[in-house]
């Protein structure tokens, strides 16, 4: 599929996910790629029970040393998720990590998504709650992230930066401005090198009204309004409102799902009530 596409001539980004081998050899195929913008996206949790965790964590540490040694033409990504209370949030757990960090060209971390099936399996197999609710959204608790970015600002340079979005760390990957538009919710940009901010701030326009509103519209739903954040629409499914967010790049929400401030993407769970929302 990879190739096909690539053959196409498109530049497009295209993310592959994986926590299982990577070889030399596929290396040598990835790296053969002249066109596709492609990130390989190692996904690491560091869980130690092989109930919630079946795939041993060091197949992905290995495969990701390996990708990131062979890397020419794509880039590697470190996908440390997710993290959990009682899991694999122990400060040993977390080191390990931001060992692991240092053979990546960017770290993204994030939550739990504790949908309701995920709940029902933990409770089925007698596993730990490691929350009290399930959420729509991943939950990662505000105490936690403070000792991850703590324990990563305490470590000599090596360690590859931490983003919070998976577009962030592509993109920096890559050298480009993120595609998702998130320079809007500035808060996010706390933690990434000054360079990408830069980089994305460049890139980062509010998009004109009626253009918005006429694809909105043709997508099948409504422009509510443009703030100085992300466009709010009425109306449109997740990857409809994606298809808005890459053309314009710029933030799109739906104004029934608010993102809040500080917890863009997040449940609520582990944080304080927040002032406003988007």
């Amino acid at each position: 599929m990879l190739r096909l596409l690539d053959e196409r001539g498109l530049t497009n980004h295209v993310l592959v996910i994986t926590r299982w081998h990577v070889r030399p050899e596929d290396c040598a195929v990835l790296n053969s790629f002249k066109n596709i913008k492609l990130t390989l996206l190692i996904t690491h949790s560091g869980i130690d029970d092989e109930r919630i965790e079946p795939v041993d964590s060091t197949i992905a540490a290995t495969s990701l040393r390996t990708a990131f040694e062979h890397a020419e033409r794509y880039r590697t990504v470190l996908y440390w998720r997710p993290i959990v209370p009682g899991l694999n949030d122990s400060d040993e757990h977390i080191s390990r990590a931001l060992d692991l960090a240092e053979h990546a060209h960017a770290t993204v971390y994030t939550g739990l998504f504790y949908k309701d099936q995920i709940q029902q399996f933990y409770l089925e197999n007698g596993l730990p709650q490691p929350y009290e609710d399930g959420a729509r959204r991943k939950i990662f608790p505000e105490e936690l992230e403070q000792r991850i970015l703590a324990a990563a600002a305490a470590r000599p340079a090596g360690c590859a930066p931490l983003f919070r979005k998976t577009s962030c760390g592509v993109a920096y990957g890559h050298g480009v401005a993120d595609y998702n538009g998130h320079y809007g919710i500035r808060e996010l940009c706390d933690i990434c090198p000054l360079s990408q901010v830069s980089l994305c701030a460049k890139a980062w326009t509010p998009p004109n009204t009626p253009d918005v509103a006429a694809m909105a519209e043709a997508l099948g739903g409504k422009l509510v309004t443009i703030n100085n954040r992300a466009v709010v629409v009425a109306g449109l499914d997740e990857q409809r409102r994606y298809r808005l967010q890459h053309h314009f790049g710029y933030q799109i929400h739906d104004v029934d799902k608010p993102h809040l401030v500080h917890q863009h993407g997040r449940a609520g769970i582990g944080w304080p009530v927040p002032q406003e929302a988007s």
